[in-house]
């Protein structure tokens, strides 16, 4: 009587691969159109790890990781801003003002620092929330609306201390962005991994979510179908507001200082960590994964060409090369 021998490493599924197409499809579904950036940036990984012999080392890659944390949290608000369709350019602005008032109050009015630190994230709710209103109370184009939000603000954050900087935060405080526990993550780092994974299951599992796509897409569309779109609207630019807040509160953590230039240009970078990520300026595309993508690529870049010895204003020729490509590669896919 013959037996029939099993076929060790055969696929039981028969999918004829080592990954089941659950398994494939749980990873199309995390990455969600991220999966051109992700390759980009492993290449990047690759080739600045020929160029030079600290970049693959685990304090390097702790070091990308705390410096694109403020980044990072910028642009998870930009991401929800870019998918309606919109645009902010007074997130880092914002920022100034939320880092400013966050010295202002605890250094030279002696208030809680804890009450200080919900004071700042209130302003930046409210700013945003302006720039919301600016958009559809209003009827001012996004661009106008928060251009004139970042004039505004980065004025404020100056007048606070007359231009000068704030030193010196608790130590608790500072620790927070300086210490790693278990030996790589510290808190920082932390709050900027739990929003993006609050941020990636709002987008891909809330039906409010998955609203603002159809905003993107088409707002008058997405008005006729029952979709709040003017009040959705505010709150994404308030949500901005808030998250340009919390990323100032890092930013403080961070340099144990507050000062009024803080984030200068920032809101530029954001919008392209989210473009670089596949969102789309015309609204209704992009992803929290395209965006964390981007956010990285634009850190490893950064991090990579400083430590090969390139200038810091070659880096920026060659962020805005990556920006260009960005787009025209998102162009040429839209029109394929």
């Amino acid at each position: 009587m013959e037996t029939t021998k099993p076929v060790i490493g055969t696929p039981r599924n028969g999918s004829g691969g080592l990954i089941s197409p659950s398994m494939r499809q749980k990873l199309t579904g995390l990455l969600n159109g991220a999966q051109g950036p992700l390759i980009g940036l492993i290449l990047l990984c690759v080739g600045f790890a020929f160029s030079t012999d600290v970049f693959l080392t685990l304090r390097n890659a702790l070091n990308v990781l705390d410096q694109v944390t403020t980044l990072g949290v910028l642009a998870l608000g930009m991401t929800g801003v870019i998918i309606i369709g919109g645009i902010d350019l007074s997130v880092g602005s914002i920022l100034a003002l939320s880092i400013m008032v966050l010295g202002w109050l605890s250094q030279d009015y002696a208030v809680p620092f804890a009450a200080a630190l919900v004071i700042s994230l209130v302003v930046g709710a409210i700013c945003g929330m302006v720039n919301g209103l600016l958009v559809t109370r209003a009827r001012l184009p996004a661009f106008i609306a928060t251009l004139t939000m970042m004039s505004i603000a980065r004025g404020m954050a100056n007048i606070t201390t007359d231009g000068q900087q704030v030193v010196g935060y608790p130590e608790w405080f500072t620790e927070l962005a300086t210490v790693r526990h278990l030996g790589f993550m510290s808190v920082t780092a932390a709050v900027f991994i739990l929003i993006a994974a609050m941020a990636w299951i709002f987008l891909r599992f809330r039906a409010t979510g998955r609203s603002l796509y159809a905003m993107g897409g088409s707002a008058e569309v997405a008005r006729l179908a029952g979709i709040p779109v003017l009040r959705l609207t505010v709150a994404v630019y308030a949500a901005s507001g808030l998250l340009a807040s919390v990323a100032a509160i890092i930013m403080a953590a961070r340099l144990d200082s507050s000062q009024p230039s803080a984030g200068l240009g920032y809101e530029l970078d954001a919008i392209a960590a989210v473009v670089i990520g596949g969102a789309s300026l015309s609204g209704g595309a992009g992803s929290v994964a395209g965006t964390v993508v981007g956010v990285f690529i634009i850190g490893v870049l950064h991090n990579g060409l400083n430590l090969v010895g390139i200038s810091p204003f070659i880096q920026q020729v060659v962020i805005g090369l990556v920006i260009a490509a960005a787009v025209t590669a998102d162009k040429l896919r839209r029109r394929s």
